[in-house]
This record gives structure tokens, sequence and C-alpha cells, in this order.
């Protein structure tokens, strides 16, 4: 897989904003920024109608007008809800309906986004504990950038525990810059860097840290490694956002130690997020 620059990112001078139309279901947002990291992975970013309000690790409907119909998917928020603008983080699919036209974003293009904001990745769906584990694999991420950079988040855990697994190395850039910058964000950024860790792991090339995130829960490694103990559903709270796989396989491995998925009106140990752009 070749890797785009790291610098190969395109932004739009402020003022080149066009002004936006409303109407219907969705906003007309304008592409601010587009980067690419691999042949497989993108985020862009986009201008955010102030009337747009939305609870960190919840996804919308987004999508683009294609033959004067909405074509559309479901993207977590990448961004937090008190930011801005709206990032989004997407993988490329050569045949997929939306993602085959969606990566070739550029500057100053339209782009839909839904205006009802859903999912079941918030705190309210989780009982009181004292680590979140958030699992994430590709693209799975964006929903956890959004609540890494919530600082209210902190004030409720001892720890917040983000683990990213990818084939290559390549594809871990865009987590390794989101953890960065929350790290280095002037407000929050020392409790981020007391409080959140962050554990990236591939499965096809050599890195500090190897293998599927089932894998290194069973064998030990994973708290090996972060200096936690193992999963307790008295004390853990944990957010799963990836693959098919990584849904049925955590979730199994978690109910076989006594969680329990949770909802907004029955919050429990688990919650897990099924539409979303990579699955």
């Amino acid at each position: 897989m070749s890797n785009a620059a790291e610098n190969d990112t395109v932004t739009a001078p402020p003022a080149e904003a066009p002004a936006k139309k409303k109407g219907g279901a969705f906003n007309r947002e304008t592409v601010l920024e587009v980067q690419h990291f691999t042949d497989r992975l993108f985020r862009f970013r986009t201008t955010r109608d102030p009337h747009f309000r939305f609870v960190n690790g919840q996804f919308a409907m987004i999508g683009l007008e294609v033959e004067g119909k909405p074509l559309l998917r479901a993207y977590s928020m990448a961004s937090a809800n008190y930011e801005d603008d709206l990032e989004f983080f997407s993988i490329k699919v050569p045949d997929g309906p939306l993602t085959s036209r969606l990566q070739h974003l550029k500057v100053g293009d339209s782009v839909l986004v839904g205006r009802k904001p859903t999912g079941t990745l918030v705190q309210p769906s989780l009982l009181p504990g004292k680590r979140l584990y958030m699992f994430s694999t590709g693209t799975g991420i964006a929903p956890f950038s959004s609540i890494i950079k919530d600082p209210e988040v902190y004030d409720l855990y001892d720890h917040l525990i983000l683990i990213h697994g990818c084939r290559e190395v390549a594809e871990l850039k865009y987590g390794l810059d989101i953890v960065e910058a929350a790290r280095e964000n002037e407000f929050f950024g020392d409790i981020v860097r007391e409080k959140l860790i962050h554990y990236p792991t591939v499965t096809r090339e050599p890195y500090q840290y190897q293998g599927r995130a089932t894998d290194l829960i069973e064998n030990g490694k994973l708290f090996a490694d972060i200096g936690q103990p193992p999963l307790d559903p008295a004390e853990d709270r944990v957010m799963i956002c990836g693959s098919p796989g990584l849904l049925r396989d955590l979730v199994r491995m978690l109910e076989e130690r006594g969680f329990r998925e949770g909802s907004g009106g029955d919050p429990a140990s688990y919650v897990i997020e099924k539409a979303f752009v990579e699955s």
C-alpha cells in the first residue's frame, strides 16, 4: 500500500467558502480541507451549520447529490461538538456507490450533512466506571476522535484507553495525529497527557504493538503493555466501533466476562456502533 505524502493536504482560505444553501433534511456544507493518508484512507473538513448540534460520538448521514438525488452513508463526526467545522474520516472503496465519488472531493465542493445526528457511542448509555476502553479498527476511530477531545469525559474516568487496530503502519497516521493534537491542546492537554492511553496496533507489518485486539486481550499482552488490570465489568466501560469481525468477536468476549450492552434508557457496561463508514 502506498502512503500519500504527509503534507498531501489542500486547505481553502476562509474567505473562499461560498454561502450555504438550506432546505430539506440536509445542510449543504462546503469542503474546506482534504488530506489523503494512504490509497485507502482520507479525511475531509467542511463548514458547519451553526444550528447543527450533536453529542460527541454520534454520527450523521452524509453524502453527495448525484443526478439530483442524495447518495448517503453514515459517518461519525470526528470533530468535537464545540468545534466550528465538521471533520470526517473515510475509507476509499473503488466500487463503492458513495466512497468511489467521495474520495475525489476537492476544496470548494459541496457535501450533504443530515440534520439529525444519532448513535449509541455516548456516555449516557454507560454506567459510571474507572476506565473507558475505546476499541476501533480502521475508520472506526472517527467517533473516538471527538470523544478524546471532550474535556468532560476525562472527569468521568481515571483513564481513557484508545485501541486502534489497522493492517499496516501507514493506516495509523490519522489516529496518531488526533492523539498528538489532543495532548498538545492548550486548554485541556494536561489532563489528556495524564489520562489518555493510546494503543495503536497492526496485523500485517512489524510495529511496536502487533496483533488483533481480541488476541491481545486473550493473551493479556494489552494489559501488560498499558499497565492496567484485565477487563472487569465492575470497573471498566467499553465502546466499540470497527469491522463486523471486531464487533462480533469482542462482544462475545465481553459478555463471557459479564459485560452487558447498554442503551440510553438502560445504561450498562459496553456499547457498540454498527452504522459507520467501514462496516
